[in-house]
């Protein structure tokens, strides 16, 4: 007789193995879908089921949040949620604009919210509290992902049966205090949610629970708040551009001076963020004239520490965000880079190097090329930084976009009109693409004598998307051509957000990922879809 086998009452044997009921938690797959759908429609008669591409939207953004329970095999009861930022969000009612219809394409893989779409168990099922077994599911993966909270709504099928005088309120107090059962709520309290609010008219034709839906929440007692992510959430940005001349200047305190009258007169208007123009430092050059580019170039570099230190010190001066253009700087294995520098008004430092390089760059200066894209949070939502010839790739904003960027800092130098206008179009082109504000700071006037850096053609701007929240055009402020000056725009950030759900066009939510898609290579992380 094996360690399985035992004896019956009759002396008979029996196999223990007859008599297990194997339960295993495991994650959704694409196979699932007949089986999926089948089991919906057993537990929502009525009700249109999932479509295969919704299923195969929420596994391929989210595949850690689709669960399922299967009994000897067959799949009994499932879960689907996804990750949100609460603060984005105010309206939880609104199931289609929270769960984007159930395709989840507004997952925020940085979020602290988990949001449950779906719970279902199949009826022949019930009884087994297999319900449980997904919330403690859904509870683990938000202890492991250290996530604040569950959301999660809910029908109240049991309050249909009720007397007509009985509120809403009423039925859920009872429910709460265990003196009536509802075959939802019931299990929801039990399994630890708190009842936030009570929605009517959430689905009319919901008979069974008059209409109403329920929105609860379960907090995360081992949530560790990150540090890093210190900036509470704004609406009103006011985003300042500077349009620089370009002038001859005997010193390094010249440079400074003309700087911090700009920066002055951005914090005297109350900008968030100052950007000022790709490779300004150029009109240093201009000091030692004759030298080769490339030489030049690298003396220029070791004015890095200096160039740090004023924009750092005037960024908590002056209490602004400051994108310092760009500057030279050697790495630690002497690659020449333009890197772009983010000075926020806390003291702390980001750095973007240029990812595109020119063939006349490399050939004028040996400029090498960076690796890394880079999203930055700051007090006024999250940035990217795009040089003149980044932003004419779209992959990168897209990849910038999808990382939560929701404003692109591109400073350019333009020699003619041709290349500005290259720089422009492209700015204009992200924003519509991505549903982000786009800014752009670029060189004016001439450095006589300095190689590929003499001539100088700008008109900066303040661009955003395009449809009726925005300026006709898509132009927030902008610049007269080739003169000297500040553009300085307000964008609302709750109206971007809300656009990208609710705009005449959605060229983000309607990408056709089937199709297509951006893919992120980095060699020690692996590929980032986007």
């Amino acid at each position: 007789m094996t360690p399985d086998d035992t004896r019956g009452a009759g002396g008979g044997k029996l196999r223990l193995r007859d008599f297990e009921r194997q339960i295993r938690l495991r994650p959704i797959t694409l196979e699932d879908y007949t089986a999926l759908v089948a089991m919906q429609q057993r537990c929502f008669p009525g009700m249109k089921p999932w479509g295969r591409d919704q299923i195969a939207s929420q596994i391929e953004r989210f595949p850690e949040g689709q669960l399922c329970l299967e009994h000897q095999g067959r799949i009994v009861a499932s879960s689907s949620s996804l990750m949100v930022e609460y603060d984005r969000y105010e309206e939880w009612h609104d199931w289609k604009r929270v769960a984007d219809s159930g395709y989840i394409r507004n997952h925020a893989p940085d979020g602290d919210t988990l949001y449950g779409i779906e719970i279902m168990v199949d009826p022949e099922f019930r009884g087994m509290h297999l319900a449980r077994r997904l919330y403690d599911a859904r509870k683990d993966l938000c202890r492991r992902l250290n996530l604040a909270r569950i959301v999660i709504g809910g029908r109240i099928p049991g309050f249909g049966s009720q007397p007509e005088a009985m509120t809403a309120r009423e039925y859920a107090e009872k429910v709460i205090e265990r003196g009536l059962y509802d075959p939802v709520l019931t299990t929801q309290v039990a399994n630890g949610f708190v009842l936030v609010e009570l929605i009517p008219d959430y689905f009319p034709s919901d008979q069974a629970s008059r209409g109403y839906a329920t929105h609860l929440e379960w907090t995360n007692l081992d949530f560790v708040r990150d540090p890093q992510r210190r900036f509470l959430r704004v609406s009103t940005v006011r985003l300042c551009a500077v349009q620089y001349r370009m002038r001859w200047i005997e010193s390094w305190q010249e440079f400074e001076t003309q700087c911090s009258f700009f920066i002055d007169a951005a914090a005297q208007s109350k900008a968030d963020f100052v950007l000022f123009p790709e490779l300004i430092t150029n009109q240093l050059m201009g000091v030692e004239p004759g030298r080769r580019p490339a030489d030049a170039v690298r003396t220029l570099a070791m004015l890095t520490p200096r160039y740090l230190d004023f924009f750092s010190g005037a960024a908590v001066k002056y209490n602004v965000n400051i994108i310092g253009g760009s500057q030279f700087t050697i790495d630690e294995d002497d690659r020449l880079r333009s890197v772009a520098y983010l000075f926020r008004r806390d003291g702390t430092i980001e750095q973007q190097p240029r990812l595109h390089v020119t063939n006349e760059e490399m050939r004028w200066w040996g400029l090498d090329q960076g690796d890394e894209l880079g999203v930055f949070d700051t007090d006024r939502g999250r940035v990217a930084i795009l040089g003149s010839y980044d932003v004419q790739f779209p992959e990168l904003a897209r990849v910038a976009a999808g990382r939560g960027a929701v404003i692109l800092f591109v400073p350019f130098a333009s020699e003619d009109r041709a290349a500005y206008l290259r720089v422009r179009y492209c700015c204009q082109a992200r924003a519509v693409e991505n549903d982000v504000f786009v800014v752009a700071s670029g060189t004016t006037g001439n450095l006589p004598f300095v190689p590929h850096a003499d001539t100088h053609y700008a008109q900066s701007g303040i661009f955003t998307p395009i449809d009726y929240a925005f300026a006709r055009d898509g132009i927030a402020g902008e610049s007269t051509p080739n003169v000297e000056t500040l553009v300085i725009a307000d964008v609302d950030l709750d109206q971007l957000r809300r656009h990208r759900w609710e705009g005449a066009v959605q060229p983000w939510n309607d990408r056709r990922t089937d199709l297509y898609g951006v893919v992120w290579k980095n060699p020690d992380h692996g590929e980032e879809r986007t």
